[in-house]
């Protein structure tokens, strides 16, 4: 009780990390590749040709939403795409996903005072 008590009075915010991912597509398939990435909440910084006739995008993607990226990946370049990624650091969640949070874990809703 006490420590819902603080979190309640602390007024706390989420945080969510944010990775660095590189992915490297046949230009065909750059377009289907960067609307993914943006459904995901991701945000496009750079794009650049490779070699190869390839397209490599940089872009800053919440790590909850790249689970299961891998799969995507390969079913939307027909195997010929790749990515990596690392951590780049955390991010404040929005309200409404912070509430959504909250009240799935909880089942009550966020309270801000």
């Amino acid at each position: 009780m006490a420590a819902r008590t603080a979190v309640e009075r602390g007024n706390p915010t989420l945080k969510e990390p944010i990775m660095r991912v590189e992915v490297v597509v046949p230009e065909d398939f750059l377009g289907d590749v960067i609307s993914d990435l943006s459904g995901r909440r991701g945000s496009i910084e750079h794009l650049d040709s490779a070699p190869g006739g390839t397209q490599e995008i940089r872009a800053k993607v919440p790590l909850a939403e790249m689970f299961g990226y891998a799969t995507a990946l390969r079913s939307m370049t027909q195997g010929r795409g790749s990515y990596s990624m690392e951590p780049s650091h955390y991010e404040q969640v929005s309200e409404q996903l912070a509430e959504q949070l909250v009240m799935k874990m909880t089942g009550r809703r966020l309270v801000r005072h």
